[in-house]
């Protein structure tokens, strides 16, 4: 019997704000020193009020807003009722029955709800005193939550969904969305059945990369079937992924919505998102998103593999849009050379430098006309392949224009014949074994003499017009 998995995604995102959810705390949950952005507010001392941070609210807006949902006008933050080491409160604010934004899709999946929420504490355990503690420099922070249908039915699909929520939340500009800061957490609902059934459903936590997520989700599948198979059912859990030993464990016994007991914060006020001039549709101003920029630079000719890669790299891409601002009009050669030096030579020149894991756009350390000057100069062929190398590489340390850098190192491509035929001359007669291979049918031999003119000019020569001459000189012999 065929078994689907089906796939359910809860992420929860941390979003860039200058405070907290309900309090002038700062947002700062990465700061090294422990509890220092805390007040009376997010640690629930009694008799204190807590107050909606109204960018929060409008990021979770511009969120839906970018995935076609349905934004609400009103809204309101509930009370999540459950105790755990971590919670100051004894509950969590967030939202249930009335979230921020319902419906949307994006890279085709459906999305159920996106609901704001405030973030926990951090526990931290120390195995040397064998104490927990806890820094409640995270408790408070605005966390927005967003909850897939059910739609999602392999472990790569995943990982595509997840990818470009990511990528999304960094184009908007409400989260850097990093999962090794714990800025960004996904957890992984998962059952397998027959074709249009669903199974018993496990949920697994707080997975913090993509590609934890991808190997739980395999481990997962694999295990329900083998359980199936064994006759034996799955049972409604959550577990956690062991990274070191590759598998899922359990922790507990999932809760339901009527384990935590919602009900209507009564010190928060009601949204009324019509009432409020930044919350207004046309007051969501969203900027070119992932896919627009796609299209726009496929339809300039670039590959879809590059206009990818370029995409998902906004600081290199906003280098690239500024590289295409000097690019003649029309010039479909110029945006395939500049696509071509950006997204490989550049970014292996930037790995070769600063080491295999350096951040491409951090490190991108030369200037967009200077780039577009050196584009210029392969394109009109005054530098050749491996002089472009050279002047882009003196480029990296030397901020000059791309002329002044190759005219110095003796980079610029030497093109004249009158210029480049003594040294054909020279290397005919210097090799009268390759020429009189050549002569005996082996044209393709005359490219070792067109390396050693290569190699003398330090690749300045016009490789074309040297095999020229060669060729004129070797039918002198």
């Amino acid at each position: 019997m065929e078994l689907i998995p089906t796939i359910g995604l809860e992420i929860h995102v941390e979003l860039k704000t200058a405070t907290k959810m309900f309090c002038s705390s700062q947002n700062a949950p990465e700061v090294e020193a422990p509890n220092v952005h805390i007040c009376p507010v997010c640690l629930s001392h009694p008799g204190t009020l807590p107050t909606i941070n109204a960018t929060a609210v409008r990021h979770v807006l511009l969120v839906g807003k970018a995935i076609g949902a349905t934004l609400a006008d009103y809204t309101e933050f509930d009370r999540k009722n459950y105790f755990y080491p971590d919670q100051p409160k004894g509950y969590q604010l967030s939202q249930y029955a009335f979230p921020l934004v319902s419906g949307g899709s994006l890279c085709g999946f459906d999305i159920t709800r996106i609901h704001l929420e405030e973030d926990t504490a951090r526990s931290i355990h120390d195995t040397k005193t064998n104490a927990t503690l806890v820094d409640f420099n995270r408790a408070g922070v605005p966390l927005m939550e967003l909850v897939t249908e059910p739609v999602i039915h392999s472990a790569e699909d995943a990982g595509k969904f997840a990818r470009e929520l990511q990528l999304l939340l960094r184009y908007l500009g409400v989260s850097d969305a990093n999962m090794e800061k714990g800025q960004m957490r996904v957890e992984a609902n998962i059952s397998i059945a027959p074709p249009g059934q669903l199974g018993t459903k496990v949920e697994v936590k707080n997975l913090n990369s993509f590609r934890s997520m991808e190997r739980a989700i395999l481990f997962e599948v694999a295990r329900h079937k083998e359980l199936l198979a064994a006759g034996k059912a799955v049972q409604q859990e959550t577990r956690g992924w062991d990274e070191g030993r590759q598998l899922t464990f359990a922790q507990r016994i999932k809760e339901g919505s009527a384990d935590y007991r919602y009900f209507p914060d009564p010190d928060l006020p009601k949204i009324k998102c019509s009432e409020v001039a930044a919350f207004a549709p046309d007051a969501l101003v969203l900027g070119e998103l992932p896919d627009a920029r796609r299209a726009r630079y496929q339809a300039l000719g670039i590959t879809a593999p590059d206009a990818d890669f370029l995409t998902r790299e906004p600081k290199l891409a906003k280098f690239f849009d500024e590289v295409l601002a000097h690019t003649p009009a029309g010039s479909t050669d110029f945006v395939r050379l500049a696509t071509n030096y950006l997204t490989s030579d550049v970014v292996s020149l930037i790995r070769d430098i600063h080491g295999q894991d350096a951040d491409i756009q951090e490190k991108l350390s030369i200037s967009a006309e200077n780039f577009g000057s050196l584009i210029g100069m392969i394109s009109s062929q005054a530098l050749s392949s491996r002089g472009a190398k050279d002047t882009l590489r003196y480029m990296f340390t030397d901020n000059r224009h791309p002329v002044a850098i190759a005219t110095e190192h003796g980079l610029i491509q030497k093109g004249g014949e009158d210029e480049l035929r003594p040294l054909a001359a020279r290397l005919v007669s210097e090799h009268p074994e390759i020429v009189a291979e050549y002569k005996r049918g082996k044209e393709k031999i005359l490219q070792f003499l067109v390396g050693k003119a290569m190699k003398e000019t330090k690749g300045s020569a016009n490789p074309g017009i040297v095999l020229k001459l060669l060729t004129e000189e070797v039918a002198k012999v």
